[in-house]
């Protein structure tokens, strides 16, 4: 199996993204799959996300092609309304169709996990498009399970559309409490100005 590096994105992978999520929207297109459309996002969207989120590179090995990517949001009021701080929000999971090993998404996945669960956070969270029974399944056969229904969610590019809500555990409550007492959440990437991801926290402020 090909292995996956994983790294924060930056400034420069910012046309990638662009890439990423054009030719995910056009492979969308010709499956008959109507979710995602060319050019609805461009530089600005994922310069903003940079800033108020993170957004994760996987590539094949540490200095090989992207094969994909993904936002982690630490907040998400546009789908799942307001929220304490107990959960990491997966967005724009992407991979590159010509380079990407099988199982990239999966792996992807779990990362996001991996890191939700590092900041402390009890849940790992995303929502996909009511009428997408496919990427539906695809989120079920990785662990997610539906929690909700959001009927009109604002999708940020003109549009609003029923949203399925799923989510996964990756951290029991009881795991949480004893890393609120050590204080070992990390909270290096849950916003600039953020407190402790297990205590006193205020919500970051995301946009689709």
């Amino acid at each position: 199996m090909n292995e996956l590096s994983f790294r924060s994105a930056g400034e420069s992978d910012i046309p990638v993204l662009v890439r990423l999520r054009d030719e995910a929207a056009r492979w969308q297109i010709s499956q008959g799959i109507a979710q995602w459309k060319p050019g609805e996002l461009g530089e600005e969207h994922f310069r903003a996300r940079l800033a108020d989120s993170e957004i994760w590179m996987a590539t094949v090995g540490p200095h090989g092609p992207v094969a994909g990517a993904w936002e982690l949001w630490w907040d998400d009021p546009a789908a799942w309304g307001p929220q304490p701080p107990t959960a990491g929000y997966v967005h724009r999971l992407m991979t590159d169709r010509l380079v990407a090993p099988a199982g990239t998404g999966r792996r992807m996945l779990a990362h996001a996990e991996r890191r939700v669960r590092a900041a402390g956070r009890s849940l790992c969270r995303l929502d996909c498009r009511a009428n997408n029974p496919r990427l539906r399944a695809y989120y079920a056969s990785a662990g997610f399970e539906v929690v909700g229904e959001h009927p009109w969610k604002d999708g940020g590019v003109g549009r609003r559309f029923a949203a399925t809500l799923l989510q996964k555990r990756v951290l029991d409550d009881g795991q949480r409490l004893a890393e609120k007492a050590r204080g070992t959440g990390d909270e290096r990437f849950v916003g600039g100005d953020a407190r402790s991801a297990c205590g006193g926290e205020r919500r970051l402020r995301a946009t689709l």
